[in-house]
């Protein structure tokens, strides 16, 4: 196999390389430099050498379906267009026996995984989630309950009158396995007065993870790009991850979120989805900056399935899941399916040259 040095001799990320050969971690500054190349080639081989050395050609899909209880939202985010308000025509809450009946499809299909996110609802009581989950691990012993964003917990602790770590505590007692990483979007300040003034800053949605991990609930993380973020602040999102994930090693995988623009506040100032270039050099910026971070996904929901197959070979290793009946991004314009059967996950993967590895939410092998 080429060095990293010969791979990349020539290129502008020659001296990231040998940082990367020789197991130095990358700063903010070679982050930037990362988000900014035009080097694409150099920058995936890069990230490839990084990915196969973790997981060698073993590429990772879960069977999950999303339920999203609501769509109501105090929050009402800039790029959201999933969000509506209280009164709306087409505002909804789903009741606990609607959340049921859909988890009772999904186990029928053999879900390993619920993925719960919602919007942050201003009536609905913390019985209601703690019901929810209670409900669902009676039902479904064997499903991971990957359920609330770090938004919707420190929401829940709000209304419970509860701190984030009891809110937490009581969660975990009625089922919950795992945290998303929905809600980070870019924690700069600057990317978040903009685009979402009323959701937590940044700094709390990390105290928010870092709690969860103490307790033993382990999470993702994302990072919502191409809006108006800088290469420096992307860079710098990427750096605080890396720092709690040195301090709780709680973060199961990182997963770049592409933003879609359609039917959004932002839909004039930023009229096209993200190039497949600004994908692929998410990925591998990921997988090289988050060197403590087990997985890396691309979201097959919002790069497509032919971009997802490229983005193995560029520091990707996981492909998320059958997704079923996903809302948030299709909402915003997203013209992929809005699921894919096992089988199709596991085709796209072979085709691609890897092997497939279906897993639940904690990366445990199923067979």
């Amino acid at each position: 196999m080429k060095s990293l040095h010969d791979t990349a001799r020539g290129s502008e990320l020659a001296d990231i390389a040998d940082k990367v050969e020789a197991g130095e971690r990358l700063s903010v500054h070679d982050g930037v430099r990362l988000f900014a190349s035009r080097d694409l080639l150099a920058l995936g081989a890069l990230a490839h050498r990084a990915r196969l050395e973790r997981h060698g050609r073993r590429a990772y899909y879960c069977v999950n379906t999303h339920i999203n209880p609501s769509n109501i939202c105090v929050n009402r985010c800039r790029f959201c267009a999933f969000s509506r308000s209280p009164g709306d025509p087409d505002a909804y809450a789903l009741s606990l026996d609607e959340i049921l009946a859909k988890a009772e499809q999904a186990h029928a299909d053999g879900t390993a995984e619920l993925h719960i996110v919602g919007g942050l609802h201003p009536t609905l009581p913390f019985s209601y989630y703690v019901e929810m989950l209670s409900r669902l691990r009676e039902r479904f012993p064997g499903v991971c309950l990957q359920a609330f964003t770090a938004v919707e917990i420190a929401h829940l602790a709000k209304i419970a009158g509860l701190s984030v770590r009891d809110t937490l505590v009581a969660l975990k007692e009625a089922g919950l396995s795992a945290l998303p990483g929905g809600g980070a979007e870019v924690f700069s300040p600057r990317v978040r007065r903009a685009l979402c003034p009323d959701k937590l800053p940044g700094d709390v949605w990390l105290e928010v993870m870092r709690t969860a991990h103490q307790l033993g609930i382990p999470s993702n993380a994302t990072m919502l790009y191409g809006h108006i973020e800088t290469p420096l602040e992307a860079a710098e999102h990427l750096a605080r991850i890396r720092a709690l994930q040195d301090d709780t090693g709680g973060f199961l995988a990182f997963i770049p979120l592409a933003f879609h623009p359609q039917h959004t506040a932002l839909e004039r100032d930023v009229p096209r989805e993200t190039t497949g270039l600004a994908d692929l050099r998410a990925i591998a910026a990921a997988r090289l900056m988050l060197d403590n971070v087990p997985h890396v996904k691309v979201f097959w929901i919002m790069t497509g399935v032919k971009l997802a197959q490229v983005a193995l070979s560029f520091g990707a290793d996981d492909l998320d899941g059958t997704v079923v009946e996903e809302q948030i991004t299709h909402s915003a314009g997203a013209a992929t399916p809005q699921s894919l059967p096992a089988a199709g996950l596991e085709g796209l993967i072979t085709e691609a040259g890897f092997e497939p590895v279906r897993r639940d939410t904690l990366y445990r092998r199923i067979e």
